[in-house]
């Protein structure tokens, strides 16, 4: 059984670097990055395609470069069987944003590696290579009231409008 207060901390142990490690590569270039001269395509190879996106609704919208596009944002009309399984062709990290109203012609490009989708709206999760999962897919997004090419989004009238007491106009007093 151990007295209180008796326990103290073990030494701590000496550090030691042989001198031969620090001879290995170059000293003064450690982490650097250097980049390639010349410009870098994005994509390169994957197929791709254009298409018009539409914000119908009252809100900005951003799509960020990796969302699976044809599960964006309802309010968004655009031709969403073209768009499943592809994504903005913008650089990794960056968005396109849409104010409302603002219809926009953007370039898309298909999803690389194993091509699946999982989350975001939970209309896919699944395979960007399998019909039966585009066509499931679709029938999610038109249940759900998204917006296709030539739809509109059923914008709601703001509280403001909807409840608030109409002033009635009263005669100037003099």
């Amino acid at each position: 059984m151990a007295v209180k207060g008796s326990w103290s901390p073990p030494p701590i142990p000496k550090s030691v670097v042989p001198k031969e490690a620090f001879d290995v590569g170059m000293p003064g270039t450690c982490g650097k990055i250097i980049f390639a001269k010349g410009d870098i395509e994005i994509n390169a190879g994957r197929p791709s395609r254009k298409l018009v996106l539409i914000n119908t609704g009252d809100r900005p919208i951003q799509i960020g470069a990796h969302y699976h596009l044809a599960e964006c944002n309802r309010a968004m009309a655009f031709d969403r069987e073209a768009a499943f399984g592809m994504r903005l062709d913008v650089p990794s990290g960056s968005a396109v944003r849409f104010e409302p109203g603002q219809s926009r012609k953007v370039q898309i490009t298909g999803y690389a590696g194993l091509q699946v989708a999982y989350g975001m709206n939970n209309m896919t999760n699944g395979s960007l290579r399998s019909d039966i999962i585009k066509q499931q897919t679709m029938r999610r997004l038109r249940a759900e009231g998204f917006c296709f090419e030539g739809e509109r989004f059923p914008v709601r009238k703001s509280p403001d409008a909807k409840y608030a007491k109409k002033a009635k106009a009263k005669p100037n007093e003099k």
